[in-house]
């Protein structure tokens, strides 16, 4: 068995600080400047809010990207049979699937980049099976 290597004595402990004494947490430029608006954020708010209600659009612009996250486009899940060959087969369904309409073409994309991914890791594992068997046919050779 191989033995572990200890860690030295002065080797850093996992959630200790490298220097403890460093800079308080709460004392950079960022938190000095939260610091000097903080008195007077809430006014700022009233402000930009009064002149969004009253149709500045830029203070509307800035008040709603602030609270609500953009909406991201979706495309619906579709239900997509893939035949049992070759992932030759399965890609040319997809295809066949977004050119006929039944697919988005960012879902078909997505499946052809799986399927290509899935060709890999099956590529992979026919190597390893292949060395597995040129190792143990050189082994059992007197």
């Amino acid at each position: 068995m191989t033995e572990r290597k200890k860690a030295p004595p002065h080797a850093w402990k996992p959630g200790q600080s490298g220097n403890p004494k460093g800079r308080p947490a709460g004392t950079g430029e960022v938190a000095k400047m939260r610091a000097a608006l903080a008195d007077v954020l809430p006014a700022v708010l009233d402000t930009v809010k009064a002149k969004a209600l009253e149709g500045d659009m830029g203070a509307a612009r800035l008040l709603l990207e602030r609270v609500l996250p953009p909406i991201k486009a979706m495309e619906p899940s579709q239900p997509l049979s893939l035949p049992d060959g070759t992932l030759t087969d399965q890609g040319r369904a997809v295809l066949a699937s977004v050119a006929a309409g039944e697919l988005a073409p960012g879902q078909g994309a997505q499946l052809l980049t799986a399927i290509g991914t899935l060709a890999r890791v099956v590529e992979i594992d026919e190597l390893a099976a292949r060395v597995a068997a040129l190792e143990e046919k050189h082994h059992a050779k007197p």
